[in-house]
């Protein structure tokens, strides 16, 4: 099993990212929380990763901390809730706010998580309420504040419609993910913001 991985970012489009280790490049799938610490392009980048072996694929999932992928493994085994879905629940709110949302017991935030519905809010609530019982927080914050990748120069693609296209691989419809980012200021802004305030305004919605 592959449990990290230390070289260079080569390409990055939420939620895919191809990173060169020693001439061999590893096509990794982070969430929104990992990718907004990446440092630019041709920079060197080190990722705890998860690998999932399947009959028609090997997948790789890489985290900016141990604390985020021990929360990724934490929900892969809620029952319902595969790969996919955990990365778009780390992508869609922080790891403190989903405990947040464990412990108070607080459905209505989860089920505004595309591929949550009310069923799947409450089955995560009642598994991972004792796996969380000793949660110390802090260790995954993306606020505004946080840092977050730099734009490179070699990046040509339009910041919105490289927003629209991480909205949409993480499982948002695409006119419900239109309709979050034409609510939006997107000018002057990285994708990484746009997507940063489109997940954000989804989830308050």
């Amino acid at each position: 099993m592959i449990g990290r991985l230390q070289g260079v970012l080569i390409s990055k489009q939420a939620p895919e990212l191809l990173v060169d280790v020693n001439g061999v490049g590893y096509e990794v799938q982070a969430p929104m929380s990992t990718i907004y610490q990446l440092p630019a392009l041709e920079q060197p980048v080190t990722l705890h990763t998860h690998m999932v072996v399947r009959e028609d694929a090997q997948l790789l999932y890489g985290f900016a901390s141990l604390e985020e992928r021990a929360l990724f493994r934490c929900l892969i085994k809620v029952n319902g809730v595969g790969p996919k879905l955990a990365l778009t629940i780390l992508s869609g709110i922080t790891a403190d706010d989903f405990v947040r949302c464990v412990r108070d017991e607080d459905a209505a935030t989860l089920v505004c998580l595309p591929g949550i519905g009310k069923k799947t809010a409450e089955r995560l609530i009642i598994e991972m309420r004792d796996r969380l019982s000793d949660w110390h927080g802090g260790d995954m914050s993306t606020s505004t504040e946080s840092t977050h990748a730099v734009t490179n120069a070699k990046t040509t693609q339009d910041p919105v419609k490289e927003a629209l296209s991480a909205l949409v691989a993480l499982g948002y419809k695409p006119q419900e993910a239109s309709r979050f980012i034409n609510a939006l200021n997107t000018e002057g802004k990285s994708s990484e913001d746009i997507i940063r305030a489109a997940l954000q305004s989804a989830v308050k919605k």
